[in-house]
């Protein structure tokens, strides 16, 4: 029997349609720092697709959300 599938930060990039190497993962990161007081979802980074993505993604507290929630730590280093 098989299990939910794990996804991971590679697979997030991909589904959000970026490119999804480590390398361009930690630049893209790196390059999108934000405050402490901004939202992962209302970065002005993302498009309006990618954006209804993550914050639905969330909301349902579905597969995707670890990945999210490891991203919004990546991308908050002062929180």
């Amino acid at each position: 029997m098989l299990g939910e599938p794990e996804y991971n930060m590679n697979e997030l990039f991909a589904q959000l349609g970026l490119d999804s190497s480590d390398e361009a993962i930690d630049d893209f990161v790196e390059k999108h720092q934000l405050a402490k007081e901004e939202k992962l979802v209302e970065a002005k980074v993302w498009t309006d697709n990618q954006r209804s993505f993550l914050q639905e993604e969330w909301e349902k507290d579905a597969e995707w959300v670890e990945v999210i929630d490891d991203l919004n730590v990546r991308m908050h280093p002062d929180a």
